[in-house]
């Protein structure tokens, strides 16, 4: 069964088309800049990438463009043998603690949730919408970034502000990245050959989150209401005190949605070094640059913090620490600084192993702490698309 994943973003569109149940990937690509003059897309098929550029006006023409490259490129003889299609959507709200097949009711919730996920939800639809008018009568699945955690019992996701805010305007935590968490915890509990796994998962890429993981289900996450809560991301601030809104409102004359814009794409590692991506961090680091280095400075102990409250939350009984994302997974410099940060809880690393363990080298995953660490440390490559793909082919099959 030929299964198709869309990941819909405010001007992009990533894909896949996956052979179920073997998880045989038969093409992927990746949709940018549509609605811009310079759009273009790159396809990958057989280890080999393939790049146009087409203005693409909408999400309605770059879908029509997919179903040309899945053609093209005969990943599909004709469009009936894709049997389903998985549709990331960020935020499913209270209601949705798990995937769904998309009906008219899921288009309007995912609508009316666009409240809380005001930089993502259009992006999703308008994917979603173009799919629909793309693939008339093919079964869609709605896979929530916020359904994972929807375990975390009331006393974490509360915030301490009025009830009402809660019960009239749905303010709690809900967490994201969930599908990245929920494939981690998966592949952990298959490794461990056990379900009550205790985990703490250190999802750190562009956009970071850490999740506690409780006997097999989320207890607790970084990211609250929005992704923009918890770590300090590649452009995101994390976790602020909220009077510098009111503040900087006041002295800038900024108004609210400015300042928030700031927060979301002007702040963290670009907004303390110039620089967005860790690698480049690194690198002005590494020649001295004083920002720099405090941005990596205060990245990677805000990583250790939540890794601290996380083991304290789990009583130290804790399975494993899991690595993965793009800094989690090929940032060895930045394992080795979070890590050495933690060596009061006995937490330790083994350089060695350490160093041969990232998505560059031969050795993508395995375990990088000492054997007299307290907790046994690992390096995870994630899978969104595969979670997606196969949340997908278990609901439509």
């Amino acid at each position: 069964m030929k299964i198709l994943c869309v990941n819909a973003g405010s001007s992009s569109l990533k894909f896949q088309l996956v052979e179920m149940p073997e998880e045989k990937l038969l093409i992927s690509g990746y949709f940018e800049k549509i609605g811009l003059k310079d759009s273009f897309w790159t396809t990958k098929v057989n280890g080999k990438k393939y790049k146009e550029t087409k203005f693409l006006k909408n999400h309605t023409e770059a879908a029509e463009a997919l179903i040309e490259e899945l053609l093209k490129y005969k990943a599909v003889e004709s469009l009936d043998e894709i049997k389903g299609v998985g549709h990331r959507v960020l935020h499913g709200g209270e209601k949705y603690s798990d995937s769904v097949l998309i009906n008219d009711e899921v288009i309007e919730d995912i609508k009316s949730l666009t409240k809380l996920g005001p930089l993502h939800h259009p992006g999703n639809l308008a994917g979603i919408e173009a799919m629909k008018k793309a693939l008339p009568g093919v079964p869609m699945v709605a896979v929530y970034d916020t359904a994972f955690h929807q375990t975390m019992p009331k006393v974490n996701y509360m915030y301490p502000v009025p009830m009402e805010w809660y019960t009239k305007y749905g303010v709690r935590k809900y967490g994201f990245h969930g599908t990245s968490h929920k494939y981690i915890t998966l592949k952990m509990k298959e490794k461990l050959g056990k379900d009550d796994v205790n985990l703490i998962i250190c999802h750190i890429g562009s956009g970071a989150s850490i999740s506690v993981i409780k006997e097999g289900k989320c207890y607790d996450t970084t990211m609250g209401i929005s992704p923009l809560d918890g770590l300090m991301m590649g452009t995101r601030s994390g976790a602020i005190d909220p009077s510098i809104i009111e503040y900087v409102a006041k002295e800038s004359g900024e108004d609210i949605e400015q300042i928030t814009n700031d927060l979301n794409k002007k702040s963290g590692l670009l907004g303390i070094s110039g620089f967005s991506d860790c690698r480049d961090v690194e690198e002005a680091a590494a020649k001295g640059d004083e920002n720099a280095i405090l941005a990596l400075d205060m990245y990677n102990d805000r990583i250790a913090k939540y890794i601290a409250e996380y083991y304290i939350k789990l009583d130290g009984k804790v399975d494993s620490i899991v690595f993965t994302a793009g800094v989690g997974e090929n940032g060895i410099e930045a394992r080795k600084a979070i890590l050495g940060r933690l060596g009061s809880l006995g937490i330790k690393i083994d350089d060695e192993k350490n160093a041969k363990i990232a998505g560059f080298k031969d050795e993508v995953e395995g375990i990088i702490s000492t054997d007299d660490s307290t907790v046994v440390v690992r390096v995870l490559p994630t899978n969104e698309e595969i979670m997606i793909i196969k949340d997908t082919y278990n609901l439509v099959k």
